[in-house]
């Protein structure tokens, strides 16, 4: 036995819009007369209908500065950590263009600074653009070395 759908969604009957005079939606087809949303294809961006759009209700914010140096940022901890899993090598220079190879920083970063947060227990030969002071001392007194890029 077939059980028919009585809902009154399925019953309508779709309009075919431009369909002639006795359709009751030709010529004209529902949009009225003349203007930008009577043709095709066109659709007015963001228009709320005179209420104030979002993107002018909500305030302007921040500063994107034209020149501004793109630092990566590396801490001590990190270049340890790396040295354990063997994905750094302490026999190499660690530099920013080995870091962005092996996808540790950025490659958007135009500057490498060296941080000195956790412990570092290899002997490494580092070259960067800055280094904090504590960094500096926690290198030095293991045996490795830093040199800063003059800019």
């Amino acid at each position: 036995m077939i059980k028919l759908n009585n809902r009154k969604k399925i019953l309508k009957v779709k309009i075919r819009v431009g369909r002639g005079i006795g359709s009751g939606k030709g010529k004209t087809s529902g949009r009225g007369v003349k203007g930008q949303k009577s043709r095709s294809g066109v659709a007015i961006k963001s228009f709320e209908g005179g209420q104030m759009p979002l993107y002018r209700r909500l305030p302007k914010r921040g500063f994107n500065s034209l020149n501004k140096d793109n630092i990566a940022i590396l801490n001590l901890e990190n270049i340890q950590s790396h040295i354990d899993k063997k994905i750094l090598a302490t026999t190499s220079v660690i530099n920013a263009d080995s870091l962005k190879k092996l996808n540790l920083i950025n490659k958007n970063s135009r500057k490498l600074k060296i941080l000195g947060k956790g412990l570092i227990k290899s002997k490494v030969n580092i070259e960067a653009d800055l280094a904090s002071k504590s960094a500096v001392e926690k290198l030095e007194k293991i045996g490795g070395s830093i040199q800063l890029k003059k800019n």
